[in-house]
């Protein structure tokens, strides 16, 4: 069965009596209020809900607050509280990375805080050794503190993102509502950042370990977040003996099959599908994807996960009988963020004559819930097969606002656009120049992908249809190119 794994957005659940040695240190963990605005796909030309919530960060360093992305995510207003203080401190987002889940606040001064404890690193905590977590519980003000013990280290999804799997550890502490961005602590140094739990599952959360932490603080050293790199690759487990043999591999339980390699992706031209990775920078790649890291079993991936963009790493694979050495330079994929939640984006879109198109990704999927099968193939194979590189966007229509120019043209809403005026349609600054020519033509044509037929706008209705949509719906503005 699935198990779902959920954000929370506010504070922990049981309340347990702290050691005296550690009061001082409490202070250096902060109860953040946001104030949300959550874009809104639907009808894009609006500004969007707004919300809230409470997190809880803590101090590293001299006006340096560690919190999580999903806490302070949209905020349009931020606010900190020191434990036992009434004070409301303003604070803003200096460095934000949706991919693992963390961000570096600063207050508009700091002067209350430069006596305040700075939390310092620890390491990877051992199985069954005990945690605390620190955070701010629901139904009411003051800090919470609870203990639990580590159960796993794995390398498993970040709900934030959607798309994003990096090193978790797993207690057997609930990670409630509040705890978000809360350090967990072990000997007096931190061990990890709380950040999601399991609905199904009591008395059970999850923490980003210091390897992730060490590597979102390097990454912002130079003042800019640069992402995560990728291999670009998809591997199939070689657990089957028959399999194996097939590929001429012995019944060692080593090596994963390469079924895809993303088109420009940093593996492209080294590896190829068919090949069977076996070791990466000398990690052996066990028959299920593992390699051993610090002791531990996790996924080959975390190898790569711990390097930047430029590193190498050495990868060993055997190909039509031979085994072959190569080093591969290592790069982002980001077309692959295609894929990936968007935060503190404006949603792009182009209303023409009441016919709305908006640029597929997974915010717009998520809102219009597609159900042409066409869509769902273009979505899919957007990055395996490398749409990316002749497809920048893939242009939805996604509303047809009612007007006398669309009337009966309600159905097409929800078909991806393939071509205008007999164009190939590659983005969506594209699909606007086609729609606005110097010249433009009696009438303009617009082929779907999977529909019955074109969608035909007479050229000269389109300046008055666009007045009446503008007015009679409240749009402002009839573009947004920009995110």
């Amino acid at each position: 069965m699935f198990l779902r794994l959920t954000l929370f957005f506010l504070s922990a659940a049981a309340l347990l009596t702290a050691e005296p040695a550690d009061s001082d240190v409490y202070r250096s963990v902060l109860r953040i209020e946001a104030a949300t605005q959550v874009p809104d796909y639907e009808t894009p030309w609006n500004s969007g809900r707004f919300g809230g919530g409470i997190g809880t960060g803590f101090i590293i360093g001299h006006n340096k607050i560690l919190t999580n992305a999903h806490v302070v995510s949209n905020a349009r207003r931020l606010l900190i509280t020191v434990h036992g203080s009434p004070v409301k401190y303003p604070a803003r987002v200096v460095h934000i990375a949706h991919d693992s889940d963390l961000a570096l606040l600063e207050v508009e001064d700091f002067s209350d805080f430069e006596s305040f404890p700075v939390f310092e690193f620890g390491g990877v905590p051992a199985l069954e050794s005990q945690v605390r977590v620190i955070g701010y519980p629901i139904g009411g003000d003051r800090l919470s503190v609870t203990r639990g013990v580590v159960s796993r280290i794995d390398f498993q999804p970040y709900s934030h993102s959607r798309i994003d799997s990096h090193l978790v550890i797993q207690i057997d502490a609930a990670i409630n509502p509040g705890n978000s961005g809360g350090p967990v602590l072990q000997d007096g140094k931190v061990v990890g950042v709380a950040f999601q739990g399991l609905r199904q599952a009591d008395n059970t959360g999850y923490i980003i370990p210091t390897p992730v932490i060490r590597r979102f603080l390097k990454d912002i050293e130079d003042g800019s977040y640069d992402h995560y790199v990728d291999l670009g690759i998809t591997e199939f487990p070689l657990h089957n003996p028959a399999m194996r043999k097939a590929l001429g591999l012995p019944n060692d339980n080593m090596g994963v099959l390469i079924t895809n390699v993303v088109p420009t992706s940093a593996a492209a031209g080294f590896l190829q599908p068919g090949d069977v990775l076996l070791s990466l920078n000398g990690h052996t790649v066990d028959s299920a994807g593992m390699v051993t890291i610090d002791g531990e079993k996790t996924n080959y991936n975390e190898v790569v996960e711990r390097k930047f963009a430029g590193d190498k790493v050495a990868a060993r694979f055997l190909r039509d009988g031979s085994w072959n050495d190569v080093e591969i330079e290592l790069k982002a994929l980001p077309w692959s963020r295609m894929y990936a939640i968007k935060y503190e984006k404006k949603p792009r879109y182009m209303v023409f004559a009441g016919l709305v198109f908006q640029p597929l990704d997974t915010n717009l999927f998520a809102a219009s819930k597609f159900d042409d099968v066409t869509v769902r193939r273009l979505y899919t194979d957007y990055i395996p097969k490398g749409l990316f590189q002749k497809h920048r966007d893939i242009v939805m229509l996604t509303r047809v606002e009612s007007d006398p120019v669309t009337s009966q043209l309600g159905d097409f809403a929800g078909f991806a656009v393939d071509k205008i005026n007999g164009v190939e349609v590659t983005d969506l600054k594209h699909a606007h120049q086609l729609l606005h020519p110097e010249k433009a033509p009696e009438f303009h044509v617009i082929e779907l992908f999977g529909a019955s037929r074109p969608v035909i706008i007479p050229s000269a209705a389109v300046a008055e249809a666009n007045e009446r949509v503008a007015k009679n719906y409240g749009i402002s503005s009839l573009t947004n190119f920009e995110e």
